[in-house]
């Protein structure tokens, strides 16, 4: 019977995701996950029984929390829309505040090429981020066509890349919006 314990669980699969921002794919390993999250040996096989099943649990995570910022983000919307500023709100926050988290991502979707079933665990991420958008963007009114969603999360995770990865530190509202403009063209400026 696998183990019930959720907070360590939970405790696992967040010192996994700190550990793929800091150490990269090859840094994550059971005794690793155990120490950064001061849990004691043996722990991590108890709920993971190889590396790969760590890895998808700290995707599958990753995808749990993302879908929640997304709502929280969605609740936090007032008063007239303006995509400049969502955009820009939110790709400075994931290059700034949740940086070690997309910096997992990024690990994590480089290590899926070679993994089904890591890229199985993420795939649901994609999809989520394409009709959570969808819906948003009609919610808040904002032209933006349903078809050019898939679109936009494409320059947005370009976008997201390239912040995340900068030098820590060195990413600004204004050089974020500078690159929101240059994706939402028919945007004001």
């Amino acid at each position: 019977m696998p183990p019930t314990n959720p907070d360590r669980r939970r405790a696992l699969t967040d010192a996994a995701i700190g550990l793929l921002a800091s150490s990269g794919v090859h840094g994550l390993t059971h005794r690793t996950a155990e120490r950064a999250a001061g849990l004691p040996t043996g722990t991590a096989s108890n709920y993971f029984r190889n590396r790969e099943a760590l890895l998808v649990a700290a995707a599958e995570r990753v995808v749990e929390l993302h879908l929640a910022d997304m709502d929280a983000a969605a609740g936090r919307q007032t008063g007239e829309p303006d995509l400049v500023g969502l955009l820009t709100d939110s790709l400075l926050g994931a290059a700034t505040v949740l940086r070690d988290r997309y910096l997992a991502i990024f690990e994590l979707r480089l290590e899926a090429v070679r993994r089904p079933e890591l890229n199985r665990a993420l795939e649901g991420l994609q999809a989520a981020a394409t009709v959570f958008t969808a819906g948003h963007h009609a919610q808040l009114g904002l032209a933006i066509p349903p078809e050019r969603v898939p679109g936009l999360i494409a320059l947005y995770g370009g976008a997201l890349f390239t912040l995340v990865t900068a030098p820590e530190g060195t990413v600004t509202r204004e050089g974020v919006e500078t690159i929101v403009r240059a994706m939402v063209p028919e945007a004001p400026g």
